[in-house]
């Protein structure tokens, strides 16, 4: 069996403080989820509750809680949720530190769920989408930000083709590099994750980001006509299953 099969990432933010601490960095995804859950819903967000399913430090669901009426962010994380409750302190805004596979609320709850880039983190994505489908109301959207497995780059370690190898081999590759004593992050193909979501209708916004980063608060990561844009046009419009990455709002049907 994979060596870490069935482990939680209990403390993720202090292997990754400088992205998980970057206020900067935290308010510009969380600019872009606000940017798409408007443009989706066309309406008051205050009138709205939202989870933020792996929360982590806070600072993107501080940052989410001056649109939104009621805003959760649980974590299973100890440390970071510490640092939010003490940092982050709106009277709509609450931190829990909580099981992303067991979430203690009650179902068809929340109009909202935010999931970026968190699937690769847990033991089991499957059972945690089962929640965040119980816990949304019908009609309600789960806001899915997740990387492909076929990265030429992994995100995590920045090391070329990292996610595609074995996982034996992963393992070490990550070591004989000195990043770690092993591969936690478990990446899925396009199509493993259209089955992921399968209880979902898939609204997919990563093209209309692309087309028109600015509209959608993406101009950090994709600047207007340029060749990198331009590529990322063409991948996601003829050969989608190789884009790096996804946004897809989850709709609960």
């Amino acid at each position: 069996m994979d060596n870490s099969e069935n482990k939680y990432q209990y403390e993720f933010s202090q292997m990754h403080r400088e992205e998980m601490y970057n206020r900067l960095g935290r308010e510009r995804k969380a600019k872009t989820m606000v940017s798409v859950l408007q443009d989706y819903f066309n309406t008051d967000l205050k009138s709205l509750t939202l989870l933020d399913v792996g929360s982590s430090t806070g600072l993107i669901a501080n940052y989410l809680a001056m649109y939104f009426g009621e805003v959760v962010g649980i974590d299973i994380d100890r440390p970071a949720v510490e640092f939010a409750k003490s940092t982050h302190t709106k009277n709509n805004l609450v931190f829990i530190q909580a099981d992303s596979l067991k979430i203690e609320m009650p179902e068809n709850y929340f109009d909202a769920v935010i999931c970026a880039q968190v699937y690769e983190h847990v033991p089991n994505p499957a059972l945690m989408m089962d929640e965040i489908f119980r816990i949304l109301k019908p009609g309600g959207v789960c806001y899915f930000a997740a990387g492909n497995r076929l990265n030429i780059i992994e995100p995590h370690y920045h090391l070329p083709f990292l996610s595609v190898f074995p996982r034996p081999l992963a393992h070490l590759y990550v070591k004989w590099s000195g990043k770690g004593s092993l591969y936690y992050e478990k990446h899925l193909s396009y199509w493993a994750l259209r089955r992921l979501v399968d209880r979902f209708e898939i609204i997919d916004y990563t093209r209309s980001i692309i087309e028109n980063p600015h509209r959608f608060s993406a101009d950090y990561m994709l600047k207007t006509d340029t060749m990198k844009t331009r590529l990322a046009g063409w991948i996601v419009k003829y050969a989608n299953w190789l884009c790096p990455g996804y946004i897809w709002l989850l709709k609960k049907s």
